[in-house]
């Protein structure tokens, strides 16, 4: 799926192309790390620029946000995605900002997203988020979940950890 030749932004799409969910962390008022899940807003346009693509990621949330409010103060923040069927976990850090910008708004909005905003694209608690990715960390693991148990039991027994697939970490 990945290799070295590629370029970092292509090698995080193709990581997380198919994962719709995320993990959105902030750091609170306290300094406590804060993680929600989140529905990562995947744009067209992006996706047919695979190279632009994981150079940052979109969200939809409301504007009067516990999640908002804690950007707001401190813009470093986490996403983090896992496939559990394919074994592939990623770790993003970056900085958060709003963006107000309808037309993009209208070209990520999608029925869905009316679950948790009701009044549609116009509504003036939706705020669009850009996280502006700084570095991306991942573990690919390609092998059977048999190769795995065999590979685990097998460090069980040895002085050595297992090898598992393929970790490593992407600055686009």
């Amino acid at each position: 799926m990945t290799n070295n030749q590629q370029p970092a932004q292509q090698q995080l799409n193709e990581l997380i192309s198919d994962i719709r969910f995320a993990m959105f962390t902030t750091v609170n008022s306290q300094g406590v790390l804060t993680s929600r899940p989140m529905t990562v807003q995947k744009d067209p346009d992006d996706e047919k620029e695979n190279a632009q693509a994981a150079t940052h990621l979109w969200f939809f949330m409301s504007r009067t946000s516990e999640t908002v409010a804690e950007f707001s103060l401190s813009p470093s923040v986490n996403v983090s995605f896992a496939d559990t069927g394919d074994d592939i976990y990623v770790s993003v850090s970056g900085h958060a900002r709003l963006v107000e910008d309808m037309a993009l708004k209208q070209r990520l909005w999608s029925k869905m997203n009316e679950a948790w905003f009701p009044q549609g694209v116009n509504d003036p608690d939706l705020a669009l988020v850009r996280i502006e990715i700084e570095q991306a960390e991942f573990w690919n693991v390609k092998e059977s979940k048999l190769v795995q148990l065999f590979k685990l039991a097998k460090a069980a027994f040895s002085d050595e950890p297992p090898t598992l697939g393929t970790h490593g970490r992407l600055t686009p």
